[in-house]
């Protein structure tokens, strides 16, 4: 088949799930044409099969807001009608669902399917601004497939939406296995820490549903009960904020600031707990990821998560902002009931 894939280029989950797909149809033999506004962080141009289009967004002083999705619809016209593509597989609803039903009703008669994967906040936050609603609807109702990330992102798009009688079908979000299980047993988290000490990570994009000043909050606690490091992987609004939070506790040696790493198996192997304390996540693929490298999962019991973290054998969930709750979970994970012998465990 020749598919075009439109996503976001960024490290959040919707563009890695993106990148990959479009990857690993390349490598199974399909042809596949990548539409963005920059080449996405974990994209591999490793196949002659696999193709990147940049969406261009002209800027005029009439203009005070580029018009991306107007953009964005065309280069998917372009590309559908030159590259001959048979479907069109967008991710996030905002705005690539809507350019690409436009784009769908200007190439008609020519036939081009439509289906549309739904992350999350392109629903309950983005889509259901009352600016955005109306159009997120109608892409979302008029999309050939609609796919959710997980069972709750399902539920609260048909209740945000009010779209009851849409089929949405939930394909979780995945990782390419091989990647993780060739991690396994190499240095990884261990190389930022000295010896004796216990390795805590968190990957994100460090924006406030994260919750990152609660990472650290966690961390700190742990560590007045065992020595400790923490490993910080990704960038975004937070950081300096994150960052001057550690000055103010005088724990910048054990607090390591990684920012995007594009291969994060390599931070995660080796780990002994990961933290994801989120005010939200429609699915979690930090947390999969984690789990992924055989690393257990403290987190919240929020949104899509119980759906990836088995309370008690992969992880442990707690209620949003307990931190005192999480780093007595991460304490007690090992089993250990005196503050010399308390241990990270691992994935049970």
């Amino acid at each position: 088949m020749r598919i075009g894939i439109s996503c976001y280029p960024t490290w959040g989950g919707s563009g890695v799930v993106a990148t990959e797909l479009a990857m690993a149809l390349a490598s199974a033999g399909d042809e596949v044409h990548v539409i963005s506004y920059a080449l996405p962080s974990r994209l591999q141009l490793a196949s002659e099969r696999l193709y990147f289009h940049e969406v261009v967004v002209p800027h005029y002083p009439l203009f005070e807001y580029p018009p991306y999705s107007l953009a964005l619809a065309s280069k998917m016209v372009e590309i559908a009608r030159h590259q001959r593509l048979d479907l069109l597989h967008v991710h996030y609803a905002v705005p690539n669902a809507v350019s690409a039903m436009l784009a769908k009703q200007i190439l008609a008669p020519l036939p081009l399917a439509v289906v549309t994967t739904l992350h999350g906040t392109d629903v309950t936050l983005v889509g259901n601004d009352p600016s955005y609603l109306e159009t997120t609807r109608w892409a979302v109702l008029a999309s050939d497939a609609v796919t959710a990330v997980s069972d709750w992102l399902r539920q609260s798009t048909n209740y945000q939406l009010c779209i009851e009688d849409k089929q949405i079908e939930v394909i979780p979000n995945f990782i390419e296995p091989e990647r993780y299980e060739r991690a396994r047993g190499t240095a990884g988290a261990r190389r930022w820490a000295k010896p004796g000490e216990k390795v805590l990570v968190h990957v994100s994009n460090f924006r406030p549903v994260k919750r990152v000043m609660d990472v650290l909050e966690v961390f700190l606690r742990v560590r007045e009960r065992m020595p400790a490091r923490l490993l910080l992987v990704g960038d975004g609004p937070d950081r300096a904020r994150l960052e001057q939070r550690c000055r103010v506790e005088r724990c910048c040696d054990v607090v390591t600031f990684l920012g995007n790493l594009g291969e994060v198996e390599q931070v995660l192997a080796g780990a002994d707990l990961f933290l994801l304390p989120s005010e939200n996540e429609s699915f979690g693929l930090a947390a999969l990821e984690a789990l992924a490298c055989e690393v257990p999962v403290v987190t919240t019991r929020v949104g899509g998560l119980p759906e990836v973290v088995e309370e008690g054998v992969t992880g442990l969930l707690f209620p949003l902002g307990d931190v005192e709750a999480m780093a007595a979970g991460a304490l007690d994970r090992g089993g250990a009931d005196a503050p010399g012998e308390a241990v990270v465990g691992g994935v049970g």
